[in-house]
């Protein structure tokens, strides 16, 4: 059985993880188009910006973040005066932390799905008089489905896993940003804490496993339904 401690942290995990791709799934919807659609002067270093925070450190993300949006960062400081937004040693901050490192996946799997919709489809039915939203609602959306989905749930993973940035960006603070893997850290430093590592180790793979399943029976459903169609 787990500890009240460790439920926190699970549920901490995918409270974060679900508001994480939550908030970036419509944006990265948006930069998946903008890349896979559109040519534009410096789409290049665009796609680039999009993709760092997947070769960059963790850590280095993390203190991006920091200097960015901390307390003294240079947006940071003016969210907190003028909205009182503060994201350091919050959820909120482990949320955008998570957010962005899992961000680039989400887009990747997206613009694939994108690319691979069949642009005649499209063509024939703006030539039938279909409007753009009526194309991409009726034809470009459904076959992108599994793309979105898996994008989604890479995000997931991803957020359920991160553990670089946040500890950078938000700290360890127990309840509030302490997930899985911070609170695996934590433990392995404890005396006697082998035990606490271990289940929430266990409840890690549990989780990956539970996702890979899911996004299996959800590709497959949504094959069959857009065959159906």
């Amino acid at each position: 059985m787990l500890t009240p401690e460790e439920w926190t942290a699970v549920y901490l995990s995918l409270k974060v993880a679900f508001w994480a791709t939550f908030w970036s799934l419509p944006f990265a919807l948006a930069t998946a188009f903008v890349l896979a659609r559109l040519d534009f002067p410096g789409k290049s270093l665009f796609d680039g910006l999009v993709y760092l925070p997947l070769v960059l450190p963790k850590v280095v993300v993390g203190y991006l973040l920091l200097i960015t949006l901390g307390a003294r960062g240079y947006l940071g400081q003016y969210l907190a005066e003028w909205f009182n937004i503060r994201l350091i040693f919050t959820t909120a901050g482990a949320v955008v932390a998570a957010a962005v490192i899992s961000f680039p996946l989400t887009v990747n799997a997206i613009r694939l799905a994108l690319e691979a919709v069949d642009r005649g489809l499209e063509t024939a039915a703006r030539t039938l008089g279909a409007s753009r939203l009526d194309v991409f609602f009726t034809i470009t959306l459904p076959l992108m489905l599994p793309g979105i989905l898996s994008g989604a749930l890479l995000a997931i993973s991803s957020a359920l896993g991160e553990f670089g940035a946040t500890i950078t960006f938000v700290s360890n603070v127990e309840g509030q940003t302490r997930t899985i893997p911070l609170a695996i850290y934590s433990a392995t430093h404890m005396p006697d804490g082998d035990a606490m590592a271990l289940r929430l180790t266990a409840v890690s793979i549990v989780l990956a496993l539970a996702s890979l399943l899911l996004a299996g029976l959800a590709d497959r459903r949504i094959r069959t339904l857009i065959g159906r169609a």
